[in-house]
């Protein structure tokens, strides 16, 4: 096998079809010189990991995910910027004369010769993925550049003294390379490397607070900087997502893109006139590279996975994904389609805004202005003999109602609510005036999640849990048991957490459960059936996490408390 292409070892493995393989040859062929690793993780077939993993066994070299590399910047810096971004590798440890440098192309020694010329070292190749290499050269070698950008920026603003920014034609190209300019890309930039979802950008009398939202919190992305720096960089924001420059006195939305580290960036933009200027926040929506998740990948324990298959499995009615803003409901949704759409089956999705391009989806967008409202797209995909209809929200009565006749008929709806747990959301829906024999008719199950953060493994900090920590776990008062807190290091940049996983309360509706919504119980009596035919609850799901010591006391608080 020593001379094998790598195509071929991924066929002799069983991670690659023969069929499947002629197809991405023949791709590879029509995208003239892109690589094969690129050409089969663009495809979806695999993703990039379990490409450089089975890669780097193929070509005898390590692997080395970059998530767990604890980088040094004086070794990273040994490697000039311009050749880490020119050759895509990065310099991750130093012993004596011999670097270790990853690199999603560990075979091109001519590379190599050239890294050991300029760093006056011998190299040694480990395998990284592409995207995780481009990553960290931004991360790591733009981290001290954003605050001089920002006083370079500053002094700009000064200089331009009283001259309206209105006037000046900030997207013009000749000032691409303009501070404000550098600054508003620097910021995307940043953001999108501390894997943030919203950038806030917010105005106060004596300075400008740029902040980012990782892991669910608000952390400052730089220092304060000057405020003669707000006008132009909302403007230039403004140009970028298409709203009126000179309109300062009202609410405006808009969206852009951008291609960061070899990912494509939506970007939605909304502005609101505050005291001391506009705020302006961005969402950050990765697309196109992001392969969907898989339902493998929700984070769901062995009894909500089983129990959710099992729903995925209905022919027809209506599954609900419910929770907060930013609690995961569209991905989530998403994989749940991925797992549900087969060549012969019609997939339409109604959405406010598409998050994901998914392939072979058809994917309607909301818009209001035209009168495309969920109500009047529902009704004309109903024309369209779909099979299984995703609706982004039910938002309101008429939506909830075609949706549920919808199921009644025998379609597959998929759907998201904004209610605190399962059993509330049956009761939401008659509320909202569907009847409640038509719910419980149509309803296969509810899905309630959470995004709860998970510990950082370097720094954790092991105690005994206290009587009351036991009270809020469910366990006997008297007993200590083993849990963690957060503590705060340079790989979690101080926060004590390193990501987020979903927890889940998921209820399904069996024909107890039917019969208790027809006769229009409240939220306690479903609850308290779900509980009975085995549902565990949110609380339930994040006191195991805490036991396991993924995450900590303040986060069950934080997610499940009530009084």
């Amino acid at each position: 096998m020593k001379n094998m292409p790598i195509g071929q070892y991924l066929v002799e493995k069983g991670l690659l079809t023969e069929e499947n393989l002629q197809k991405v040859l023949a791709k590879q062929k029509e995208s003239k010189g892109k690589m094969f690793g690129d050409v089969i993780v663009d495809m979806g077939l695999i993703s990039d990991k379990e490409f450089a993993k089975v890669l780097a066994e193929r070509l005898n070299v390590t692997y080395v995910d970059l998530d767990e590399v604890n980088f040094v910047p004086e070794v990273v810096k040994k490697i000039p910027e311009a050749v880490a971004r020119k050759y895509n590798l990065i310099a991750i440890s130093l012993v004596g004369k011999r670097l270790t440098v990853a690199t999603n192309d560990p075979a091109n020694f001519y590379i190599f010769e050239d890294v050991r010329i300029i760093t006056g070292c011998n190299v040694v190749p480990v395998l990284a993925t592409k995207l995780s290499i481009a990553k960290y050269i931004g991360k790591l070698y733009s981290a001290g550049s954003a605050e001089n950008i920002a006083a370079e920026a500053s002094q700009a603003a000064e200089d331009m003294g009283d001259i309206d920014v209105t006037d000046l034609d900030l997207s013009a190209d000749r000032i691409e390379n303009a501070p404000i300019v550098k600054l508003a890309n620097t910021i995307i930039e940043n953001s999108h490397r501390h894997e943030a979802t919203d950038i806030h950008i917010e105005p106060f009398e004596n300075y400008t607070r740029i902040r980012v939202r990782v892991n669910g919190d608000l952390v400052e992305l730089m220092p304060p900087v000057s405020p003669l720096i707000h006008g132009p960089l909302v403007t230039r924001y403004k140009i970028l997502s298409g709203m009126n420059i000179a309109e300062k006195r009202v609410p405006q939305d808009g969206r852009m893109s951008a291609d960061v580290d070899g990912t494509h960036l939506d970007l939605r933009v909304s502005n609101l006139p505050t005291v001391h200027g506009e705020k302006v926040v961005i969402r950050i929506l990765a697309t196109g590279n992001v392969a969907t998740r898989k339902v493998t990948d929700l984070g769901m324990n062995d009894t909500n996975y089983q129990k959710f298959i099992s729903m995925l499995k209905v022919p027809q009615g209506v599954m609900l994904v419910t929770g907060p803003t930013g609690s995961g409901k569209t991905t989530t949704l998403y994989a749940a389609l991925g797992e549900m759409a087969k060549p012969h089956v019609n997939v339409i999705t109604v959405e406010d805004p598409v998050e994901k391009e998914i392939e072979g989806i058809n994917q309607c967008q909301i818009n209001d202005k035209a009168g495309m409202t969920f109500a009047a797209a529902l009704r004309s995909i109903l024309r369209q003999d779909p099979d299984i209809i995703m609706v982004g929200e039910m938002r309101d009565q008429e939506t909830s109602e075609i949706a549920i006749r919808a199921a009644i008929t025998g379609h597959m709806v998929l759907s998201t609510l904004h209610t605190n747990d399962a059993a509330s959301t049956v009761t939401r829906l008659v509320d909202m005036g569907v009847a409640p024999y038509m719910v419980a008719t149509s309803l296969i199950g509810i899905v309630a999640q959470r995004l709860t953060k998970v510990l950082c493994p370097e720094c954790k900090r092991l105690r005994m849990s206290a009587e009351e920590d036991n009270m809020l776990l469910g366990i006997d008062k008297d007993k200590r048991i083993p849990i963690y807190d957060a503590v705060g290091c340079p790989n979690c940049n101080n926060t004590g957490y390193r990501g987020r996983t979903a927890i889940h309360e998921i209820l399904l509706c069996t024909s107890r459960m039917s019969s208790l919504i027809t006769s229009g119980a409240k939220a306690d009596a479903i609850a308290e059936l779900a509980k009975e035919e085995g549902t565990r609850l949110l609380r339930d799901n994040v006191a195991d996490l805490v036991q396991e010591g993924k995450t900590t006391m303040e986060e069950l608080i934080r997610v499940t408390y009530a009084v």
